[in-house]
């Protein structure tokens, strides 16, 4: 299974999606609660003027987006959180997410309009009488736009999360897309952040924020390719690595290619205890390599195979197969 759809389905999990927020948003505070949470369909269409003119559309798929809908204040009020889940750096990733909200307003829009237009034509044909006259009728503005003056959109925040091990030196904004200095052109211009989650920009305090597996999956990743520093952090957070869920140790082999073996039907996964199983299989592996290529040397200065065997400690027909040679060779 690719990485991107690994990790996609990971996100996806109400814990993990809450997590996020709530460590970008709140520094790790637990207010968005996973179990107020609804997934939404995450494809939009826009329809880009292509060749010559002609309207081409275009089918965009965010990666997880979720409502978030909450009593605040006496009121509901609604958020919708998207992200966008990277193994790779994306150099217009701030176009791209900008595209995604503005299509996100953009269909809060229409979606105003067509429920105001079901409304008036329900009402037109059922001539409804004097009771229903002092509602609002649309002023020209209103009509031509579908939206009314009372009518709000649901903010919407997308957060990219990078999986890997590596620094993000792609652009950050909308500006450093740009090569624009003059202050008074860029002050008639909108700007637009990427919020990205990179374990790499991230202190060990700041990824311990986090209160799902994403922990783990974040640690690992950082020093996936530092040994002795993972060594010491799975060492450190052993209670933890030693109950990571399946899915989340999917994510880490996805990644990081540790070579992390467990049976796919456990829900846990103990990454200390397959860490140190990789370990003395690779170990078990560099004294296998030794002892074929100091047999194949005695080979060649002459010996016999069973002293050969005897010199590396394996058995003779063992040897006899390493250096190609039938049963009955000596």
């Amino acid at each position: 299974m690719k990485a991107d759809t690994i990790t996609k389905d990971y996100v996806k999990d109400a814990d993990v999606f809450a997590d996020i927020f709530n460590y970008y948003i709140y520094g790790g505070r637990q207010v968005i609660l996973p179990e107020l949470l609804t997934e939404r369909d995450s494809t939009k269409i826009a329809l880009p003027y292509g060749a010559d003119g002609a309207a081409v559309p275009v089918q965009k798929f965010r990666d997880v987006q979720k409502l978030y809908a909450a009593m605040t204040d006496g009121k509901m009020e609604y958020v919708l959180y998207g992200t966008e889940n990277q193994a790779e750096i994306h150099y217009a990733m701030a176009v791209k997410n900008n595209l995604y909200d503005a299509l996100e307003y953009a269909g809060q829009v229409e979606e105003a309009a067509k429920s105001h237009r079901k409304e008036m034509k329900r009402k037109k044909e059922q001539a409804e009488t004097s009771a229903d006259e002092d509602r609002k009728a649309p002023n020209t503005g209103e009509f031509l736009s579908g939206f009314w003056a009372e009518d709000r959109l649901i903010p919407s925040i997308t957060v990219t999360i990078f999986f890997s091990s590596e620094e993000w030196d792609g652009p950050l904004s909308l500006f450093d897309m740009m090569d624009v200095s003059d202050p008074d052109v860029l002050a008639c211009m909108d700007n637009y952040q990427v919020r990205l989650i990179a374990p790499a920009h991230m202190s060990d305090e700041e990824i311990m924020k986090f209160q799902s597996s994403l922990r783990e999956v974040m640690l690992f990743i950082k020093y996936s390719k530092d040994k002795e520093n993972l060594i010491k952090v799975l060492a450190a957070n052993e209670a933890r690595f030693r109950e990571v869920e399946r899915r989340a140790a999917d994510v880490i082999e996805a990644i990081t290619n540790s070579g992390i073996k467990y049976d796919e039907s456990e829900e846990v996964v103990n990454v200390c205890q397959a860490i140190q199983e990789m370990r003395k299989e690779s170990e078990r592996d560099g004294e296998l390599k030794k002892a074929r290529e100091a047999a194949g040397k005695l080979y060649e200065m002459g010996l016999d195979t069973d002293k050969i065997a005897q010199a590396v400690d394996y058995a003779a027909e063992t040897v006899r197969g390493w250096l190609g040679l039938s049963d009955d060779a000596q």
